[in-house]
């Protein structure tokens, strides 16, 4: 049916959660996260910034000015967010191969290398609207963008970044779980 309000969804809150690579995610939307998920804590209220794209290139032929065919070369999914809690996870997923020690009582260090490894990682967001439950879950992601860290009296001190999904063994990119009743299967 078009038209119908109760098919509109809002995002009211959410988590973005990462975990070692290979780490099990949840199969359904009630079970809780297993061991090894942290919650990044609170995001901007912005929220996350979904986006999906395709690549094609054309195939043209000499007797035709429109192309005949395109071929799909290129799949592309991210998510962006801002987070404003500034933790060990938070710090060393925006650092990629950075690591915290104490150095004293009550002192830390963040040690930033200058030519850091790739930083693979599992990456969960869940979001919630009401009743409705969705859960979209990168097996292997990493942080493709950092955003300038901006410190300010008028404002949190901020992380902004982009994870770039990355295909894993199974066939999909990402999975998208939904106790949406608007779903149903074709």
């Amino acid at each position: 049916m078009a038209n119908d309000a109760d098919n509109v969804r809002v995002g009211t809150n959410g988590s973005i959660y990462i975990a070692p690579k290979g780490t099990t995610a949840p199969a359904d939307l009630t079970t809780a996260w297993p061991a090894g998920w942290v919650d990044l804590g609170y995001l901007s209220d912005d929220g996350v910034e979904m986006s999906y794209s395709t690549d094609t290139e054309d195939i043209n032929a000499w007797q035709s000015l429109s192309p005949v065919r395109k071929v799909l070369t290129g799949v592309d999914m991210t998510l962006g967010f801002t987070a404003i809690e500034l933790t060990t996870s938070t710090v060393t997923l925006y650092f990629p191969s950075s690591t915290m020690t104490d150095v004293a009582a009550g002192v830390h260090k963040l040690s930033i290398p200058a030519a850091p490894d790739p930083d693979e990682r599992a990456i969960g967001l869940e979001w919630v609207d009401g009743d409705i439950i969705n859960r979209l879950i990168i097996a292997r992601g990493e942080v493709s963008n950092r955003d300038s860290i901006t410190l300010a009296r008028s404002g949190a001190v901020a992380l902004p970044m982009t994870v770039s999904a990355y295909a894993d063994t199974a066939p999909e990119i990402a999975v998208w779980l939904s106790n949406d009743p608007a779903w149903a299967a074709a």
